[in-house]
């Protein structure tokens, strides 16, 4: 898979676990993604606002078509946050780096969806 010409192919992107703080990577990548063009909609229920952007307290609550889910979340959700994904109907799902989830992995891949687990879009981009 091109992850370049995915990335090229999108312009809606949840960004779930964002953060206000701009010393996470959730932070400096929704601010990377925001400045390349796309618009990200924040997902976290703890924040109302980052870097001018309405705070989501789910995915279910965008009212945009989303093209790409980017979670910045610990393991045990990845599988939840997949579900609620297809849900939505999502294209794809982007689990940071770190991180790899077979079960949710299968799970998007059965639902149609394209998944990219342990790589950084930002450095995708960048590169």
């Amino acid at each position: 898979m091109d992850l370049k010409k995915l990335l090229e192919n999108i312009k809606n992107i949840a960004i779930v676990g964002a953060s206000s703080n701009p010393n996470r990577d959730s932070f400096q990548v929704m601010k990377f993604l925001m400045k390349n063009g796309y618009k990200v909609f924040p997902v976290n229920p703890k924040e109302n606002n980052i870097l001018g952007q309405k705070c989501y307290s789910s995915l279910k609550e965008i009212e945009e078509k989303i093209d790409m889910v980017d979670i910045f979340r610990a393991k045990e959700f990845i599988y939840d946050i997949t579900n609620e994904a297809i849900e939505i109907n999502a294209n794809i799902i982007w689990i940071q780096e770190g991180i790899v989830d077979e079960n949710a992995a299968s799970l998007g891949i059965k639902s149609g969806l394209k998944v990219v687990m342990n790589k950084c879009p930002k450095k995708i981009l960048e590169s």
